[in-house]
């Protein structure tokens, strides 16, 4: 279903083209592009509707994947805009930086970033990475942050998105900051129904999952606390290949994400992921609950 919600997504708006294939659009459309999971999509796709209330035309690049393929292409801008998380963000571009809140990772994003790429304002609303368990592993461990792991980890199977292992926020940030070394790690998908089920069913012991997935109060998970911050600020934090916006457009982004709160992204990925609506439908019913279509 969550495919299905992607796919439908990536179909969705105006322009033919590829604007993976060339410049940044034909004719001056913006290209908003997503990671490939449903939050980021959905997010997505409400930034789009913002800005074709406004009289912008909008090209849809959606699912692309991960950060380390679509940030190339917002760099070199093929992609005018894509959802990001400020941390997680920091994290690719200068691995070593020890900021944490928000207004430091911001501060040090905006001195990393190359020429012709900005942030814009961040979000209030936060979609963390965690390391989950279930609550029978929790207890059996005696878990309740991250550091605890350290004398057992070494019997467990860690999951999550393939690129999660190579990360400084993922195995790598958890071996060299808690000690923490898993027996192996598996590969599965973004913290979506394969992790999920295979949290549940044993084939692993620990997950990488969202905050905001509907899974941490709807499943007997609990998300394991982060006291050294390997997981710092993850605000929802537009990244944006500046030159191919105009004022008004940077006005109507920042007026989207000054609304967007972490109890907003728990509220609307539950809608598209437990309750399966549309993306678009959920995205354009926020916008005129809010004012901002």
């Amino acid at each position: 279903a969550v495919s299905a919600f992607a796919l439908a997504a990536c179909s969705s708006g105006s322009g033919d083209g590829d604007p993976l294939a060339g410049d940044t659009a034909d004719g001056g459309a913006i290209v908003v592009g997503s990671a490939n999971f449903p939050e980021n999509v959905l997010l997505a796709e409400i930034y789009s509707q913002a800005l074709e209330s406004t009289g912008a035309e909008v090209t849809r690049q959606f699912n692309i994947g991960s950060r380390e393929i679509y940030y190339d292409q917002v760099a070199s801008g093929a992609i005018t805009l894509v959802p990001e998380y400020n941390g997680a963000l920091l994290a690719r571009i200068d691995p070593d930086s020890t900021a944490s809140t928000t207004e430091d990772v911001n501060a040090a994003l905006s001195e990393a970033l190359p020429d012709g790429l900005e942030i814009l304002a961040s979000a209030p609303g936060e979609n963390k990475d965690a390391l989950v368990v279930t609550e029978e592993t929790a207890q059996q461990y005696n878990l309740v942050s991250i550091a605890d792991l350290a004398p057992v980890a070494g019997e467990l199977v860690l999951g999550g998105p393939p690129e999660f292992e190579t990360r400084q926020q993922g195995v790598v940030g958890l071996r060299e900051v808690y000690g923490v070394e898993f027996r192996e790690f598996v590969p599965t998908d973004t913290g979506g129904p394969t992790t999920i089920r295979a949290l549940s069913d044993g084939t692993i012991q620990a997950a990488n999952i969202f905050t905001t997935d509907p899974s941490l109060s709807t499943e007997p998970f609990v998300a394991l606390e982060d006291p050294e911050s390997v997981f710092g600020a993850q605000n929802v934090t537009p990244l944006v290949h500046r030159a191919d916006l105009d004022d008004d457009d940077v006005a109507k982004i920042d007026a989207v994400s000054e609304k967007l709160t972490t109890d907003t992204l728990v509220v609307l990925v539950g809608q598209v992921v437990t309750d399966g609506r549309d993306i678009d439908v959920v995205a354009e019913e926020w916008l005129q609950q809010n004012d901002l279509n």
